[in-house]
């Protein structure tokens, strides 16, 4: 009796025992942690935005909002948040604060475009920088002087400078980390609009927008169109327009999200040690992505820290630059590890495959 009360309790304790040093993969988890974005309806309330020919940015900005929000929200695994969903005013600084507060994975703002010339036309998405010719700081007046009509702005502004973005450059050192993957979104968009609006592409935009600057995440301001031109006037007001406008972006995000695929998920167990590293296969190459940005610079060393065999790829306008070229994940991996401590804290690997470039 003895004997088989034993063998009972062995064959219940041996899957636990021999369960013990089996690695789990990483990639296989109980639930996929979700990704926030908050949108942000550009102006509302008593700033109307641009206001031309009877159509208010703030309407049209709410609308394409609604109509991206609720395709997000289809997605189980994707949080929407608004900044507004009412013609209402909420400030600069309120918009950033809700996205803080929710810790968001992204935040996008939406607006309308505006030029003194009825023929400029196309679209641009800007991100945070001090990028300050004529035309970007026209759209940072005009985007920023929104402050003015808050309450104690003074007090809350302390120091920064609507005709002078440079006034918060210390932000800046802060949100460099996230400079790539705005940029990244940035080209997404413009690609999008593009190719499904057959717009003109404005390109991505570097420029002091004080709504970016507040928001501690990555984070874009997509001007849609330019109200000005009647032909992007009367498209934009349009429910198809607006539904065209609302699926680039929302192609865009989904994009964003799923090259990120990797970081969202809650991960069980992993017994690195015990886990060897194989290549995806014989063929692969491995190099570190350590910026991107609408600059193009010479690939060489001396510009980058004087880190090892600089390339330079080009996507729509913006340049990707990548140190290393192995075709062992071991020693990118230590490449990265140097390219970070030499202060690009956003580096991440990436693989090729049969031509495809995809992040690790």
């Amino acid at each position: 009796m003895k004997t088989k009360i034993y063998l009972i309790i062995a064959l219940l304790i041996l899957p636990i025992l021999s369960g013990a040093n089996i690695p789990i993969d990483s990639t296989k988890t109980n639930q996929k942690k979700v990704f926030t974005v908050v949108l942000d309806a550009g102006h509302g309330g008593k700033d109307p935005g641009k206001y031309v020919a009877k159509t208010a940015e703030k309407d049209i900005a709410l609308k394409v909002v609604q109509l991206l929000g609720k395709k997000l929200e289809s997605h189980p695994n994707i949080k929407v948040i608004y900044t507004r969903t009412t013609d209402v005013f909420i400030g600069l600084d309120q918009r950033a604060a809700i996205a803080n507060k929710a810790k968001a994975d992204f935040f996008v703002s939406v607006h309308c475009n505006a030029a003194a010339a009825t023929s400029a036309k196309g679209n641009e998405t800007f991100v945070l920088g001090l990028h300050n010719n004529a035309a970007n700081l026209e759209v940072v007046k005009r985007e920023n002087s929104v402050i003015e009509l808050e309450e104690n702005y003074q007090e809350k502004y302390t120091g920064f400078d609507l005709n002078d973005p440079s006034s918060f450059a210390t932000n800046l050192m802060v949100q460099e980390e996230y400079l790539d993957n705005s940029i990244e979104m940035g080209a997404m968009v413009q690609t999008n609009f593009q190719k499904d609006l057959k717009r003109k592409n404005r390109g991505v935009k570097q420029a002091g927008l004080a709504v970016l600057r507040l928001s501690y995440m990555p984070s874009v301001l997509i001007e849609t169109g330019f109200l000005t031109n009647k032909e992007e006037r009367n498209f934009l007001r349009s429910e198809a327009g607006q539904k065209k406008v609302a699926e680039s972006i929302y192609d865009a995000i989904l994009g964003y999200q799923q090259n990120r695929d990797i970081n969202l998920f809650e991960v069980e167990e992993i017994n690195s040690s015990a886990i060897a590293i194989e290549p995806v296969n014989e063929k692969a190459i491995y190099k570190v992505q350590i910026s991107a940005s609408s600059n193009k610079l010479e690939p060489q060393s001396y510009n980058f820290h004087k880190l090892p065999e600089i390339s330079r790829e080009k996507e729509g306008n913006i340049y990707r630059y990548f140190t290393g070229n192995f075709s062992s994940l071991k020693e990118a991996t230590k490449l990265k590890a140097t390219a970070v401590a030499k202060g690009y804290k956003s580096a991440f690997i990436v693989v090729y495959e049969d031509g495809v470039r995809r992040r690790l």
